[in-house]
């Protein structure tokens, strides 16, 4: 549709203004309003902001390249029914004219531009999972429901019935911003739920992400809650995970990870693809899991339910959700990225793990067709653990110049050094824990 004939339709819809939203280095949708009649300027241009107030672009202060300019792709609009009136946009970051190099977003382009060379796609099915919180009298953070309160919550169909004005809520937003919604759930948390819908694209599904959070942001505000994407808000429950069930097609439509005679259904293709994983998963674990509290989700802990699925050894196996790689009739499930990510460069990452394995036809270890969790508890040895937290995950990336240079070093550089701080920040907090334990104990 052209320019013109896009804003004749929206105006007819009563739209007046477009939400040009771009992703900053942390994950965050990040925008301004614009007239919907410069729509022109919007895509060839783009909507300007100050490069060095947006996290991780690397910018200066001065010069042409100082600014930033989301330019509108024009695909993506559609009315926001929570925002009358404001149709959203997905931009892309430029600056100097130029594509921006530590823009997430064209980071996963680039990523994907590999891939079409070979005519191959990627498609992501994206597992949202999340927590309903609010505070309590003293300011400290809690599940939004006070019912909810099961020891084993997993599909407690009453907090469902509890809950139904924001779950049908979400089901119609998201039913009229296009999702082809699947399954809504009560998780294995007191106060999380998953929602899931197709899968796409990868850019596709990257977008649709962060549509959905937007979305679940706006409609829990609206019942007097918070959509958090934190991984593990409470320390005796599981926490989230936003698990990519990846598959590749060729430019014939055919399956590329999928051969029906192996054992696991997997071809040549897809154990290169799991062994580049396995290969980079320490530093993947910093793009995917890139949060001091990522690491709280990632580790052998006892949760209140009496299960944890946190994937904490490089292992995959068929149908195995104690593994870091979950395989599945041909498809890989990559359980390591948590909702705290930047979902288009988490992506981008594991898309570029996985192609080293494929190019350089890296062989995975043997699979593992045991509960880790239970093979942990014998005492038998186990499978590498990924790394026990952010500072030896953003080491592991530092190190790893294949992934660096696959993913792009300058994106790579500004994200080492903002997590860094991050990283020192917390280690300066004096926590509840410590002063309970260390303040009259010695």
């Amino acid at each position: 549709m052209t320019i013109e004939a896009t804003i004749e339709r929206l105006s007819a819809l009563g739209i007046h203004s477009i939400l040009t939203q771009f992703t900053d280095l942390h994950g965050v949708a990040k925008g301004k309003l614009v007239p919907l009649q410069n729509l022109r300027e919007w895509v060839a241009t783009g909507a300007g902001f100050a490069g060095p107030s947006i996290w991780g672009t690397g910018l200066p202060r001065h010069g042409k390249r100082s600014e930033y300019y989301a330019r509108v792709q024009l695909a993506s609009l559609r009315p926001l029914p929570f925002m009358p009136g404001v149709a959203h946009a997905v931009c892309d970051g430029f600056a100097g004219g130029e594509a921006l190099e530590t823009c997430s977003r064209q980071l996963l382009r680039r990523q994907l531009a590999r891939l079409s060379e070979r005519g191959w796609t990627l498609w992501v099915g994206i597992e949202p999972e999340f927590f309903l919180l609010n505070k309590d009298e003293q300011g400290r953070w809690q599940g939004a429901d006070p019912l909810d309160r099961l020891d084993k919550p997993s599909y407690d169909i009453k907090a469902i019935h509890r809950n139904s004005g924001f779950l049908e809520d979400m089901r119609q937003t998201l039913t009229e911003l296009g999702f082809d919604l699947q399954q809504i759930d009560h998780e294995d948390a007191c106060g999380q739920y998953e929602i899931n819908y197709k899968f796409d694209d990868a850019l596709a599904a990257a977008d649709r992400y962060m549509l959905f959070k937007m979305t679940a942001h706006a409609i829990a505000r609206k019942h007097g809650m918070t959509f958090s994407c934190m991984p593990k808000p409470l320390a005796s429950a599981p926490g989230s995970g936003l698990h990519f069930h990846l598959s590749i097609t060729d430019a014939q439509g055919r399956a590329i990870f999928t051969d029906a005679s192996d054992a696991l259904q997997l071809s040549a293709s897809a154990y290169h693809f799991v062994a580049g994983l396995l290969m980079h998963a320490d530093a993947l674990a910093a793009l995917c899991a890139p949060t001091v509290n990522s690491y709280k989700r990632l580790a052998c802990s006892h949760s209140a339910s009496g299960t944890t699925w946190s994937p904490v050894w490089k292992s995959y196996g068929d149908n195995n959700r104690t593994c870091l790689v979950r395989t599945v009739a041909g498809r890989i499930e990559w359980r390591l990225p948590d909702p705290s990510c930047n979902v288009y460069a988490a992506i981008a990452a594991t898309l570029a793990a996985g192609l080293d394995g494929i190019e350089r036809q890296l062989a995975p270890p043997a699979a593992c067709d045991v509960d880790l969790y239970h093979l942990q508890a014998t005492g038998s040895p186990m499978p590498p653990r990924l790394p026990r937290d952010l500072c030896a995950a953003l080491e592991a990336l530092e190190s790893d110049t294949v992934l660096r240079a696959a993913v792009g070093e300058s994106f790579c550089a500004e994200f080492i050094r903002l997590k860094y701080l991050e990283w020192d920040e917390y280690n300066t907090q004096i926590t509840g824990w410590e002063h309970a334990r260390y303040a009259d104990g010695f």
